[in-house]
C-alpha cells in the first residue's frame, strides 16, 4: 500500500514538473529552426515552420536598425521597436527576443505585462523610474530609479512600467525570454477592448462613477 502511494506521489510530481516545463517556449530540437511563411518543403517543429537548413543564409539571423531612434511623438511619449520571430526568422524556437525602447522627456512605457516572457532591461541613456507589482493579494510595488548602465528584471507575467524622469530623451534595451513574448497594455486592454467591456463592470471593479468609465473608454 505504501509503495502504491509513493508511486502515485512520484507520478503526480513528474506530471506537475512536465506541465511547468511546457509553460515556456519549447526547447529547440535542432541547432536552429529558421521561420518560413511558405510551408512547402518545410518541417514543422515548434513556433513556425522551419526553413530547409540547406537553404539557410546569414540574413535569416540578421536584423539591422536598432541604432535608429523610435518616434516618441505620441500620447505616452515612448516607442518600442521589438525584434521577435516575425522580424528575425532565425529566432524561431530559440526562446528569446530583444527590443529597443525610446522615451521622450517624461515619457513612459505604460503599465503592461508580457504573457509569455520575463524581461531584463538595460538603460543605455537617461534616467528611468521602473517597477513591477506583485500578484494578489499583496500587490506590492517594487520600484527603482535606474541610470545609464543599470539593469533591472521584470518577472514573468507581472505588470510593470518604465517612466523617464529626466528632461532629456532616454533609451533602453530589453531582452525577453520568448521568441514571441506578447504584450498587454493594461489601460488599452481594460478601457479600449473591442467590443467594450460593460461600463457597469468596470465602474464596480475600479470603484468609479459610470460616466468616468465611459469617458475613459472613449479616450482609449
Amino acid at each position: 500500500m505504501k509503495k502504491t502511494a509513493s508511486f502515485l506521489v512520484a507520478v503526480a510530481v513528474m506530471s506537475l514538473a512536465s506541465s511547468l516545463a511546457h509553460a515556456y517556449d519549447p526547447s529547440p530540437l535542432q541547432d536552429f529552426c529558421v521561420a518560413i511563411d511558405e510551408p512547402k518543403n518545410a518541417v514543422f517543429v515548434n513556433g513556425k515552420f522551419c526553413k530547409n537548413p540547406i537553404l539557410t543564409v546569414a540574413e535569416d539571423f540578421f536584423f539591422e536598425g536598432l541604432n535608429m531612434p523610435g518616434n516618441t511623438e505620441n500620447l505616452v511619449g515612448s516607442n518600442v521597436t521589438l525584434v521577435n520571430v516575425d522580424r528575425l526568422p532565425g529566432l524561431n524556437t530559440l526562446g528569446i527576443s530583444i527590443a529597443r525602447i525610446d522615451y521622450a522627456p517624461y515619457g513612459e512605457n505604460p503599465p503592461h505585462t508580457h504573457p509569455r516572457a520575463t524581461e531584463i532591461l538595460t538603460v543605455l541613456e537617461g534616467t528611468l523610474y521602473v517597477g513591477f507589482v506583485t500578484s494578489n493579494p499583496e500587490n506590492r510595488l517594487i520600484s527603482k530609479v535606474l541610470n545609464k548602465g543599470d539593469v533591472f528584471v521584470f518577472p514573468f507575467g507581472l505588470i510593470h512600467f518604465q517612466f523617464n524622469i529626466g528632461h532629456t530623451p532616454a533609451v533602453a534595451i530589453a531582452a525577453l525570454s520568448s521568441q514571441n513574448p506578447g504584450v498587454i497594455t493594461i489601460a488599452n486592454a481594460v478601457f479600449g477592448s473591442n467590443p467594450p467591456i460593460n461600463p457597469d463592470v468596470l465602474a464596480k471593479a475600479f470603484q468609479l462613477d459610470k460616466k468616468v468609465v465611459e469617458h475613459l473608454q472613449a479616450v482609449f
